[in-house]
């Protein structure tokens, strides 16, 4: 007899260069359990990327449409264009008792705070030195070179916002911090809160009906 459980909601967060777009990835290959929000851009669409899978692209219109209505958990402008989560899919998630992973800044975490504090698991990573943040950035070969550099100026009031989150690891070396931050997943997973099927599992114990 199973335990059901409550999803949750966990959040990576990192100055570009970081390291959480590649922890993301491994996560995702290694735990079933969950699956990636797909976010709304208003920002164009990069070469190879898929409307619906990388995310929903929209225009500012439709985006601000969104937002009156209520449909996102939350939105942010970063680097001049509009990134959000839409709202029904992740709650369709977590009532399925699926893990959901969040690649969003400082600005939709504090959003996320607010509105679904006790689902949500943060997390921050930080990378191990200033210019080992910039090569990362330069090696992508994703960005001109004023991308960059606007990259690298926004990085330390980004990292200033490292004490909002609950969990903190210094991306130093990939596989080190990817088990970190699946041993977080681990450990809140069973918090007794999450776990609401445990009532009448443990009611099923006691009586000598369970197993």
């Amino acid at each position: 007899m199973a335990i059901t459980r409550r999803g949750l909601m966990l959040v990576l967060s990192s100055p570009s260069g970081a390291g959480k777009t590649t922890i993301s990835r491994r996560l995702l290959e290694a735990e079933h359990d969950l699956v990636m929000s797909v976010s709304a851009t208003t920002r164009p669409r990069r070469p190879g990327e898929v409307d619906g899978q990388d995310y929903y692209f929209v225009d500012p219109t439709a985006f601000s449409l969104m937002v009156n209505r209520g449909e996102l958990l939350e939105h942010a402008k970063v680097f001049g264009n509009y990134y959000g989560t839409p709202r029904r899919p992740v709650e369709d998630a977590l009532a399925a008792g699926r893990d959901v992973l969040f690649d969003i800044d400082w600005q939709g975490t504090q959003q996320l705070q607010d509105s679904a504090h006790g689902d949500l698991v943060s997390v921050f990573i930080l990378p191990p030195s200033t210019r080992e943040l910039e090569r990362r950035l330069r090696s992508r070969a994703q960005d001109s070179a004023e991308v960059v550099a606007s990259r690298m100026a926004k990085a330390a009031d980004e990292i200033s916002h490292y004490p909002e989150y609950q969990y903190i690891i210094l991306n130093d070396d990939l596989e080190r911090s990817t088990t970190a931050v699946r041993a977080i997943l681990a450990a809140e997973r069973l918090k007794r809160e999450r776990q609401v099927g445990l009532p009448d599992f443990v009611k099923g114990l006691r009586e000598g009906s369970a197993g």
